[in-house]
């Protein structure tokens, strides 16, 4: 895999305040349902849309990954954010709360890039199924630090 350094912004304009990535099971509330309703309009008025390779063309696979450091006010905790391109068509994503309480920017961007790095072993195993076989998956991320602690051979758990 290569690592490559470079800047990420996505927002996710269905659900912009993350409601339908936090919610309670046991205690839904009101506008939990109405963030719900308004992603299955958005399915059911793009069904027409795919997502289109032609044959013969190579499938280039490239995952972005990013945190922000201590993003959450409350606990202190950051947010990872990976975003996998298959192609030219964004095929998977998923922003999601770290578990570790990360002391410096540079935690924070490292284990988001470890969880890239899960991110692009999997979808280069999936696209096995496909008969797609692909030598490296390129992580790119905007942390030098992180990039050069992800290159050392020194073990860092």
């Amino acid at each position: 895999m290569t690592i490559i350094e470079t800047k990420v912004g996505v927002r996710n304009k269905l659900d912009e305040n993350g409601i339908v990535s936090r919610i309670r099971l046991e205690a839904p509330k009101t506008s939990h349902l109405e963030a719900v309703k308004r992603i299955f309009r958005y399915i059911k008025g793009t069904t027409h849309l795919g997502l289109r390779y032609p044959k013969g063309a190579g499938i280039k696979t490239v995952v972005y990954a990013d945190s922000d450091h201590a993003g959450d006010y409350a606990d202190r905790k950051s947010n990872s954010g990976i975003f996998t391109f298959v192609g030219c068509c964004l095929t998977s994503w998923f922003l999601k709360k770290q578990t570790a309480l990360a002391i410096s920017t540079t935690e924070a961007e490292y284990v988001s890039s470890g969880k890239a790095c899960q991110q692009a072993l999997w979808m280069k195993q999936a696209l096995i199924d496909y008969d797609v076989r692909l030598d490296d998956v390129p992580i790119m991320y905007d942390n030098k630090r992180a990039i050069d602690l992800s290159k050392n051979p020194v073990q860092h758990s």
